[in-house]
């Protein structure tokens, strides 16, 4: 059997008010009891000392005695306030004794004053005798006797006033239990209406991500001031959020495969279909242009395994010890026949940087961001440095002599670098086979890696459309809606760019401007003295 968690709030605030208030009220009657009660007992001394006095006013030093008639007539009005009271003389003969004058009415007022402090109250005692003087011009002349129920007792009125009382505390605390009934279940509707609208929107959310019929988004009110249901009404919204971007990034990859996969098979059956007719001859020319879109279509379907691979962890990383300005020294230099071709000028601003990483995943990460910057860069400039990420640099530390000529230095590769052992290569081919390895680049570094390190490689080409910076990571995505291969491959290459990052737990960001004024984020782009470009920033 369950409960809803309104009725569970309700019976829980409601039980805990409840029990406090019980817990309140008693304290107060208990309080209330002890107070009156040494109330009582002054009252009790007070009139027992009114009753001395009024005796003593009975006496006549003329006739060296005591009005008994007087005596008589206030001891039995004593006696109905719960004092039995007698008189003796200064010899100790008895003037007046109420138990002699009248037992029946003082065994009255004995048992209902026993009856009402034992049954009522629960207050065990007895009758107690007290000797007070009776003094006349610094004299004793007498002694009263006054006999009371101990250790105190209530009068009628005393007693109905205590009822009345506790009358009062029974009544607030029925009334307020029921006050804190219902603000119980108020509370409880407050806290539990927006965990069921989370929860019927998270069933909506189970049934149509995108929303109901694929229409209107799941949203609910998330402005609380109660700290953790407004943070879980944030959360389901944030939840819609990315299950409906993630369904739109579905079906705009289902778009984008088919028309990657359209363009290759469209001239395939073209070109198949004619020389089945007879059309076109099948030779050589022909084949090849086949050929070329089935390796086309290989390619395609080799990028996509990899990043699949790359993103469910599946594809293992062999890392070494290496320096990553030789890396980067090593991939610049491929891009620089073409570079120098559309008169690009790349300038390397590099430190010493060791990192345990996989080099060939990392060649690759690099050979695409160079590759896109050369591509969408007209005459201008792309500069790569190293950075050490989270504080200001230390002193450089020695470099291995080939890489001296860069170290903190802008160097502009117009002539090919020689790495020790290595012959420079006739033409840098981009997105080539990378023939540089940790093994074959140099031995690592001594230096073990200790640091975190910035990588950024900025351009002064295009630029990247601001509306288009947050997908371009994505699988398949292009700036170019009309996927042009004139202005671009199949948009793969920048999403298994940020999978090898991410297989290294690294953070890979772009910031870009087409026109204008760049913000703080492109600290990179400023340095290259035009209003435009794009700098990718990589974290290891």
């Amino acid at each position: 059997m369950t409960i809803s968690l309104q009725n569970r709030l309700a019976l829980t605030y409601a039980i805990f008010i409840s029990l406090a208030l019980g817990v309140l009220t008693l304290v107060i009657n208990i309080f209330t009891g002890r107070i009156f009660a040494a109330l009582i007992k002054e009252n009790i001394a007070g009139k027992s000392e009114e009753i001395v006095r009024d005796i003593e006013d009975q006496y006549n030093p003329l006739s060296r005695g005591f009005n008994a008639f007087s005596i008589e007539a206030m001891g039995m009005n004593f006696v109905h306030e719960g004092y039995i009271v007698s008189v003796e003389d200064g010899d100790g003969n008895p003037i007046w004794d109420a138990r002699s004058c009248d037992m029946r009415q003082c065994m009255d007022v004995i048992n209902a004053i026993t009856g009402r402090m034992e049954g009522r109250f629960s207050l065990k005692g007895a009758f107690q005798k007290e000797r007070y003087p009776l003094v006349y011009s610094g004299g004793t002349v007498g002694t009263v006797i006054i006999e009371t129920y101990g250790p105190y007792f209530y009068s009628e009125t005393e007693t109905k006033f205590l009822n009345s009382v506790n009358r009062l505390l029974l009544i607030a605390g029925v009334v307020l239990t029921l006050i804190s009934i219902s603000i119980s279940i108020a509370l409880s509707r407050a806290i539990a209406r927006p965990i069921k609208k989370a929860g019927e929107a998270a069933r909506r959310i189970a049934r149509a991500p995108w929303g109901d019929g694929g229409r209107r988004p799941v949203r609910i009110p998330d402005r609380y001031r109660t700290r953790e249901l407004a943070e879980l009404s944030r959360s389901i919204n944030e939840l819609a959020a990315e299950l409906e971007e993630a369904e739109r990034r579905q079906k705009q990859l289902s778009s984008d495969i088919a028309h990657e996969l359209r363009t290759p098979l469209t001239c395939l059956q073209g070109d198949i279909e004619a020389m089945i007719d007879g059309v076109y001859k099948p030779d050589r020319e022909r084949l090849e242009s086949c050929h070329e879109e089935i390796l086309r279509l290989a390619g395609l379907v080799r990028d996509l395994n990899t990043l699949a691979g790359l993103e469910w962890e599946a594809v293992k990383l062999n890392k070494t010890h290496f320096d990553l300005a030789r890396l980067l020294q090593t991939t610049a230099e491929q891009f620089r026949t073409a570079a120098a071709e559309k008169g690009i000028k790349v300038k390397l601003k590099l430190r010493e940087s060791p990192v345990n990483a996989d080099y060939d995943r990392l060649k690759q990460v690099f050979i695409n961001l160079l590759s896109n910057a050369v591509k969408y860069t007209g005459q201008g400039s792309i500069t790569i440095s190293v950075e050490e990420y989270g504080g200001s640099l230390p002193p450089a530390p020695a470099l291995p002599r080939d890489a001296r000529s860069f170290a903190g230095q802008t160097v502009e590769l117009l002539q090919p670098v020689v790495l020790p052992g290595k012959t420079p290569k006739k033409s840098g081919a981009p997105g080539g086979k990378s023939s540089a390895s940790p093994s074959a680049g140099g031995p690592p570094p001594a230096t073990p890696p200790s640091a975190h390190w910035e990588i950024s490689i900025a351009d002064t080409g295009i630029g990247i459309p601001e509306a288009d910076l947050p997908h371009i990571f994505e699988r398949l995505y292009r700036s170019d809606k009309s996927r042009s291969r004139g202005t671009g491959g199949a948009g793969i290459g920048l999403a298994i760019a940020a999978a090898i990052i991410r297989a290294h737990g690294g953070r890979i960001s772009a910031a870009s401007r087409a026109e204008g004024r760049f913000g703080e984020d492109c600290g990179g782009l400023r340095e290259t003295g035009t209003s435009r470009g794009t700098v990718f920033r990589v974290i290891l």
